[in-house]
């Protein structure tokens, strides 16, 4: 415990940064939408072109609220589950209560 939060004080934990695996679902996905992204690029003119750039950078900008919106619905699930493991009264009708 005191490492992680050691590294989470030191800046060490950054879960919006990861290393793609070569050979990955992930990474051959990325290098298909970039293989397509350069295609298109080329068949389109220079208005066309802005206009696909300032689509992309608006989808990444939502991928990128989404990730955070889903790192923190994750960790306040994940607190949910530990609170309720420390509950001693959770209601449980084993532990007899007589």
């Amino acid at each position: 415990m005191r490492t992680t939060l050691e590294d989470l004080y030191y800046g060490n934990i950054t879960p919006n940064e990861q290393r793609m695996t070569p050979g990955s679902e992930m990474k051959k996905a990325v290098d298909r939408v970039t293989g397509y992204e350069k295609q298109l690029m080329e068949q389109l003119g220079e208005s066309e072109q802005e206009t696909l750039t300032k689509l992309i950078r608006s989808q990444h900008e939502i991928n990128s609220i989404t990730a955070t919106e889903n790192f923190i619905l994750g960790f306040r699930l994940g607190v949910r589950i530990m609170a309720e493991c420390m509950d001693d009264n959770d209601g449980d009708i084993r532990t007899g209560g007589e």
